[in-house]
């Protein structure tokens, strides 16, 4: 483990050693650690040079001392700050889950992802603003179609609602939900424990992390802004995704032009564990033609 230093925060960073090879770095999701991409990690294969870091609040890294230190603008910092630690001399591959995803949409968008991020696949994990807009969209021309994917997906937000009441959710996490969390991932989504996942500090994560939903959904839904991204981008949608409505990403066209778009027959965190093999074949595919374009259009 080493660290990369983030607005004032010290972030855990684990990385391959040195090889030859693309660097791809993985982002991890709520209420997760880096430890969640174990078999990611093992079936990309020996060709590609992997990086992971415990998010902010997570982990081994530091947790800020304010809610607004949970703000998108901070979390993109802190991606760039890893990337350029791992990979001065050349852009990384970005694979990101559930809130890693989100956070990854936020950098991706960022004028600099496009000599920072060579790609980036997207799992499970929307940008805020994308959401934002696709929901006005589909309010300001209702039809029965659109009215029914937005109830749908506001059914799936149950949990999103609940992480507003910070006390009900701390206490449910504390006295319930820590100590079943294994238990409900592997009868819910066949995803059984690896190495460090679940981790040994998921209840403090898992509280501490409900920071990023008060400091983002509601501002970011309430004031979007138009967030365009200028590299490739592969989206992996879980068609049993019981959180995340592939719908959402209707309108996705619009705001990643470079867009290719993928499904796997899986659940939300079966994505990145029980489903890792596939997962891993699209990710590896994906950089491959990605790198085969780079090389295109250097020579």
């Amino acid at each position: 483990m080493t660290e990369v230093l983030s607005g004032g925060l010290r972030l855990a960073v684990f990385a391959d050693p040195v090889r030859p090879g693309p660097v791809v770095l993985l982002v991890h999701g709520y209420p997760d650690t880096h430890a969640v991409w174990h078999r990611i990690r093992a079936e990309l294969g020996p060709d590609l040079r992997i990086v992971r870091y415990d998010v902010r609040g997570a982990g081994a890294s530091q947790a800020p001392a304010r809610r607004s230190g949970y703000r998108l603008d901070h979390l993109a910092e802190d991606l760039f700050a890893v990337a350029e630690a791992v990979s001065p001399d050349a852009p990384v591959h970005l694979v990101a889950h559930d809130w890693g995803s989100i956070q990854a949409w936020h950098a991706v968008t960022d004028p600099r992802a496009a000599g920072r991020i060579a790609s980036f696949t997207s799992i499970s994990g929307p940008c805020l603003d994308h959401t934002a807009f696709w929901l006005r969209e589909r309010l300001r021309r209702p039809t029965p179609r659109r009215i029914a994917a937005v109830a749908r997906q506001g059914v799936k937000s149950w949990y999103i609602y609940a992480f507003h009441l910070p006390l009900l959710a701390s206490l449910t996490w504390r006295c319930w939900l820590g100590r079943r969390w294994g238990e409900l991932l592997r009868r819910a989504e066949g995803v059984e424990p690896g190495p460090g996942h679940p981790q040994p500090t998921l209840v403090d994560d898992a509280v501490r992390g409900i920071g990023l939903y008060r400091a983002n959904m509601l501002p970011r839904l309430r004031h979007p802004e138009p967030r365009y991204a200028r590299v490739p981008v592969q989206l992996i949608s879980p068609l049993a995704d019981r959180f995340v409505s592939p719908a959402l990403a209707g309108d996705l066209e619009r705001w990643a032009p470079d867009l290719r778009r993928r499904t796997l027959r899986c659940g939300h965190w079966a994505a990145v564990t029980a489903a890792a093999p596939r997962t891993a074949e699209l990710i590896r595919t994906f950089i491959a033609d990605v790198e085969a374009d780079r090389a295109r259009a250097a020579g």
